[in-house]
């Protein structure tokens, strides 16, 4: 490796993607402005009908963004007040947000110190009879590992969540994540593998029942204008973002392809620089498993060091998570302790997310390179 200076590496780079789009971005959002058809109408349903076939879906539902499509998934499933749903403490806050807001209790359990997925066996011991549903993550774009989950929900004959939010298009034995248990939920944030130009996300299912509920309750459960037969939300997914998404999708095959190169040279540098001697974890990738890396994921003791390091080189990271969700402020009258999910604390304090994205490039992931190894053979 060739190593550079007065480099910058941001974590994410939106506008290198733009650049390469911004013709077809642009005729789509004009497309709806000379329509002025803001609200669902043809560019939501044929970008449903788009995606439902890239993603191996029957049906494929447009929402206001990721979270309100696990809200209004767990809201079609009625779970509600009294009920538990089995989660990862690993993720992003809407994972159990979702959950608490509709009055249930999200049951936190510990994940895979390698994956940082759920521990299926984890999840199969937290079920009681209280338990509704299973909601594994898959997180940072790596499935969970779905079958002995879908397993466990069907033995206790409860629905399977997928919080798919950070993981279109990645793979579970050849089969693509997001429609395999009852519903999926997919979000369009402008990071993801697939961005709208603001919040829009996606529930997918092969349930003809569920499709129907779920676009029921997200135009407030109203069958016909004005008469409601369920109480619903306003969760629909924009005509401007639909537009987008539809420009963009032809592209999302190349960009996750894109995504594996540079993890896969990642790992090339990383292993000739011989890092695992200082005690850095690359991210993990089963044999049954195809990752899209929506994140790079390392995982170091002297973590907050190195992203300091980093950071003074130019170089842009994140920690996701700093505090799993079983010790949030907000969950604190649930009843859990520092030290009842062990691996997940610890990931909270190793786990390092480097940049990531389509258009990075081999000169600027051998600076990345260089950087983190400056570090190590300094400390």
């Amino acid at each position: 490796m060739k190593q550079l200076t007065g480099m910058k590496v941001p974590l994410v780079d939106l506008s290198a993607q733009y650049e390469t789009i911004r013709d077809d971005v642009l005729a789509a959002v004009t497309r709806v402005c000379d329509s002025q058809r803001f609200i669902l109408g043809p560019e939501v349903e044929l970008v449903e009908q788009d995606l439902a076939t890239r993603l191996s879906a029957r049906h494929a539902i447009g929402t206001s963004s990721g979270t309100d499509a696990l809200v209004v998934s767990l809201m079609a499933l009625e779970i509600g007040p009294g009920d538990e749903v089995v989660t990862s403490t690993y993720s992003f806050f809407a994972t159990a947000g979702s959950i608490a807001c509709l009055g249930a209790t999200p049951v936190f359990v510990d994940v895979d110190p390698a994956t940082f997925n759920i521990d299926p066996a984890a999840a199969r011991a937290a079920i009681t009879p209280r338990t509704k549903a299973i909601m594994p993550v898959h997180l940072f774009g790596l499935s969970a590992d779905l079958n002995p989950l879908l397993e466990a929900a069907a033995q206790a004959g409860i629905p399977l969540i997928e919080d798919a939010c950070q993981a279109i298009g990645a793979r579970n034995r050849d089969r693509q994540v997001g429609a395999l248990g009852a519903v999926g939920c997919i979000s369009f944030f402008p990071s993801k593998g697939l961005g709208a130009f603001g919040d829009a996300g996606l529930v997918l299912t092969n349930s003809d029942d569920l499709a129907t509920k779920v676009r029921l309750l997200r135009t407030h459960g109203a069958e016909a204008k004005y008469i409601h037969a369920r109480i619903g939300g306003n969760f629909r997914l924009d005509a401007i973002q639909a537009a987008v998404l539809r420009a963009k999708a032809p592209h999302l095959s190349g960009w996750l392809d894109a995504r594996r190169q540079n993890a896969e040279r990642y790992a090339g540098f990383f292993d000739a620089a011989g890092v695992e001697t200082f005690g850095v974890q690359l991210p993990a990738e089963p044999p049954d498993c195809w990752h899209t890396y929506h994140q790079y994921v390392i995982r170091l003791p002297r973590r907050d060091e190195l992203r300091a390091h980093l950071e003074a080189h130019d170089i842009g990271t994140a920690v996701y998570y700093p505090v799993p969700l079983h010790l949030q402020e907000c969950f604190a009258d649930l009843g859990y302790t520092a030290g009842a999910l062990p691996h997940a604390e610890a990931a909270a304090k190793t786990a390092l997310a480097l940049p990531m994205y389509p258009e990075l490039t081999e000169e600027q992931q051998a600076h990345v390179v260089e950087t983190v190894v400056q570090f190590l053979r300094m400390s």
